[in-house]
Parts: structure tokens; C-alpha cells; sequence
């Protein structure tokens, strides 16, 4: 699906009488509020699970409040990614595994087979990493539950014990299974494992058998269609002939300065919850796209970043012909946004959209 500018539709949205937004949460479940006219909203939408009715189910649980902690490292309470703790990837999911049913206790042992099925996955996603995510220690009332993961045999790769990439954090422990997934493996297009665990302390100890939460996929996804911010993505550097013009004019024509701009950021944001969204995106909550509004200055300084031919223009505008426009206020830089969703399957994503927060405003 195209998306277009970020604030191309602005207008329709502004359109809509605040009264009427205020109003929406109050729409009886027949009549969903309709959507509106923002790029982030209708790449959204295609993703939406369902109904108003629809509900998290599996989602809830570890594997949530795992990926809510990947999250808060990863973005701010707005959305913005935060700086200098990149995933890496612009996209994350979390696949939940399929039990092979049976008996998994027997005495101390717990053994559990599990798969991991990829089928579907869409092909521009491209995997850069792909990690299990398990518990390898679980209190217990008369000791702990140790747990591991064993890698099934197949055809091509031999059974081995998975070994933590990392240290655990929260309690949490990652193992690597790129290998095993990336193209041209054999069994790329899903993963058997067997969860293990022994119930570790005193013999004469009764806890009732628990069976451990199943460990789930992350996988972490570079996704190359448009309108997603690329993956660790190199900071913005301003161009150096912006603005030029203007700066190497005669030293008065800055000086006089002229009237002050009202050209800034407005806020306008949207809940999630208004539009009936918040049961299966997790966070933000909201989102504000911003936007930028306001007479321009007649004299564009070097520092508000205008380019040469808006300066032309606004010149031209003064001294030769008051019917040719003075430039617009319009964004000048935009940042990504993050958003945690629970896809329709039960599973949860985390990706990142580009170009959907206007943080500054220029004249052109």
C-alpha cells in the first residue's frame, strides 16, 4: 500500500470538528469511528485484527510483557526511537510455538517438543537475527525448575544443547538460532526444539507439577517496503547549501531582522484509544503527528534552514511582485515512529515507521 506524505491529509483531519472527535468513543460497536486521513493510521489499518470485540487471548502473559520491555528500551513514551539504543532492525516479532501435545511430565523431568512454524512470513522481510527467548530457572516452593533447550535433529543439522548468546536479563535468556533460519537451510521454514526442564531441590519436596511457559521466537527483521524507517539509520546532516543565499546576502539585510515568525509546531494528537485500536496496539497510546502553522519572516535567516529559492521568493514577494506568494510553513524534519502491535495470529510486532513526527518547521 502507497503511503503518502506524512501531512499531505492534515487538512481533511482538521476538518473534522473537535466536537465530533471528542465524540466518537461513544459510537455504539456497529458503528466504528472512521479513520482518519493520517499515513500512520492507514498503514495501521491494514494490519487491524478485527472487530471491536476482538480480543488479545495468547498474547498476554511473558511473551507481552517481554516484548513491553523491549519496547521501553527501545522508544520513549511518544513513540520516538531513543537515541544510541537501536535494535538494529526496524521490525520484531515475536512467533509463539505449537506443543506436540502428550504428557510432558514424567517424575522430575519436563520435556515438551515445540515448533516454530515461518510460513507466511512476507518476503520483504529480510532476518538479521533470530533468537529463543526461555526461562532457564524457576522458583519453586521446595526448590527451582531448571530448563534448557535442545535443538531436534533433522535431516541437515544434528541435535545440540542451545547455549545463552548472553547473560540473562530480568531472568530472561536468549538463545541464537540464526543459523538454523537463514535462507537456503533446509528447515528455514520452521524450527523444532524441546524444552527441558528438572525440578532441581530436596527429594522429599511435593510441588505440584507446573508446566513452564513455553519460550518463544524474536525475530529481528529488516523490512525493506516503503514508508519504514531503514534499519540504524545514520543521524540527518543538513546540507550545506541550504540557507546559503541568504547568509552570504549584505550583513544589513540580517541585521534588520524584520517581523517575528509565528511559523511553529502545533500539536494534534490522536488517541488510540478513541479510534477503538487500543486492544491490540500496545503502545504508544497516542500519537502526534504534529504539524506546522504560521506567517513566515520577511527576511529567511541561515539558521532557520530555508532554502535558496525560498529566499529568492520571499524577495521577490517584497521588491518586485506582491502577487507571487510568501513561502509556506512547512516541516522541515521529521523522526520515526515505534509501535508495538498484536498481529492477528496471536503473535506481537514491533516496527518502526518513518517520516511521522514533524519535529521542526522551515519556509519554502
Amino acid at each position: 500500500m502507497a503511503l503518502l506524505h506524512p501531512f499531505t491529509s492534515l487538512l481533511l483531519l482538521l476538518a473534522v470538528p473537535p466536537s465530533r472527535a471528542a465524540n466518537q468513543s461513544l459510537l455504539p460497536p456497529s458503528s466504528p469511528p472512521a479513520i482518519p486521513a493520517l499515513p500512520l493510521l492507514q498503514a495501521l489499518q491494514a494490519r487491524a485484527p478485527g472487530s471491536r470485540g476482538w480480543r488479545v487471548g495468547p498474547a498476554s502473559g511473558q511473551p507481552l510483557r517481554y516484548m513491553l520491555n523491549l519496547y521501553r528500551r527501545a522508544a520513549d513514551r511518544e513513540g520516538r526511537p531513543r537515541h544510541g539504543h537501536s535494535l538494529g532492525t526496524n521490525t520484531v516479532r515475536l512467533v509463539r510455538a505449537s506443543s506436540h501435545g502428550g504428557q510432558p511430565w514424567a517424575g522430575r523431568w519436563y520435556v515438551q517438543p515445540l515448533t516454530y512454524r515461518l510460513e507466511g512470513q512476507p518476503e520483504a522481510e529480510h532476518l538479521h537475527r533470530a533468537t529463543v527467548v526461555y526461562l532457564p530457572s524457576l522458583p519453586l516452593v521446595h526448590g527451582r525448575l531448571l530448563c534448557a533447550l535442545e535443538l531436534v535433529a533433522t535431516g541437515e543439522a544434528p541435535g545440540a544443547l542451545l547455549s545463552p548468546a548472553a547473560r540473562p536479563r530480568h531472568g530472561w535468556a536468549e538463545a541464537d538460532v540464526t543459523p538454523y533460519l537463514m535462507p537456503g537451510n533446509s528447515s528455514a521454514g520452521s524450527l523444532v526444539l524441546r524444552h527441558v526442564c528438572v525440578r532441581a531441590g530436596r527429594a522429599g519436596g511435593r510441588d505440584v507439577p507446573v508446566a513452564p511457559s513455553h519460550p518463544f521466537l524474536l525475530l529481528y527483521l529488516n523490512d525493506t517496503r516503503a514508508g519504514l524507517a531503514p534499519p540504524a539509520a545514520e543521524p540527518r546532516r543538513h546540507r550545506r547549501d541550504t540557507g546559503t543565499l541568504a547568509h552570504d546576502l549584505p550583513g544589513y539585510l540580517q541585521e534588520q531582522g524584520g517581523e517575528k515568525s509565528d511559523c511553529s509546531l502545533r500539536p494534534f494528537p490522536v488517541s488510540f484509544a478513541q479510534l477503538g485500536w487500543d486492544h491490540w496496539i500496545i503502545a504508544p497510546h497516542r500519537y502526534n503527528p504534529r504539524y506546522c502553522k504560521g506567517a513566515c519572516p520577511r527576511l529567511l535567516r541561515y539558521d532557520y534552514h530555508a532554502p535558496n529559492h525560498a529566499v529568492v521568493q520571499s524577495f521577490v514577494h517584497q521588491l518586485v511582485d506582491a502577487n507571487v506568494p510568501r513561502p509556506s510553513c512547512v516541516p522541515y524534519r521529521y523522526s520515526p515512529i515505534s509501535v508495538l502491535m498484536i498481529e492477528r495470529n496471536g503473535g506481537i510486532l514491533y516496527k518502526e515507521y518513518e517520516n511521522m513526527i514533524a519535529e521542526s518547521c522551515t519556509c519554502r
